[in-house]
Parts: C-alpha cells; structure tokens; sequence
C-alpha cells in the first residue's frame, strides 16, 4: 500500500440464495463500492436468532473495497439485503501485492 491509497477492507455478508448474493454483487461492482465480489456456497450456518438455535445453507460475499467506501458499502448492503439483521463484517487487509490494493482504490472511485 502507498500513501497515496486509503487502504483496503474485506467485508463479508451472507444471503439464503445465489440469486440474492449475485445480484448483491453485481450491484455493488456497478456501484463502484466495490473491486471485486466473490460468492461462494452454499455454506451452513449456525446461529441464534429469536431464542432458536438454526443451520441454513447461505452464501457467502467477500467484498473487496477502499477503506473510504466502507460506510457506504454497508448502507448499501443494509438497503437492499433482504435480512432483516444482514451479517456485515469487516477485516482491514493489512497487507498483500500492492498493485491489486491500488486496483482495488481504483476500481471504487
């Protein structure tokens, strides 16, 4: 990472159907929130939510995006999930080939 880019997060939410976590990628790649959104499923889930204990196969989105466009990364996510609660996460990368973290500032601009 140079000084001259905001830094770069990984954040992860999860949706009960491919169709819901593609279309949340798609848009927001065409949002310019993100770099690069990988899905990937289904994955089973364990949680707690109402006082019961559930498993339910989700999948899982892996967003790449600037430090910068977190906040709206997250608005978004929240607006058009259809979870009332939707998981959203976020992991600062610390590190990693410094033309992809450039590409990633790029990309959500």
């Amino acid at each position: 990472m140079t000084d001259a880019t905001p830094g770069t997060v990984r954040v992860e939410t999860t949706t009960d159907t491919q169709s819901e976590a593609e279309r949340l990628a798609a848009s927001l790649v065409e949002a310019n929130l993100a770099a690069c959104v990988q899905v990937t499923g289904p994955i089973t889930s364990f949680y707690r939510w109402e006082g019961h204990v559930h498993n339910d196969p989700e999948w899982l989105l892996v967003v790449k995006t600037a430090t910068d466009r977190l906040d709206a990364v997250v608005a978004h996510l929240r607006q058009h999930h259809s979870y009332e609660v939707p998981e959203v996460v976020a992991v600062p990368v610390i590190g990693g080939n410094p033309d992809y973290l450039t590409w990633v500032t790029t990309e959500t601009r």
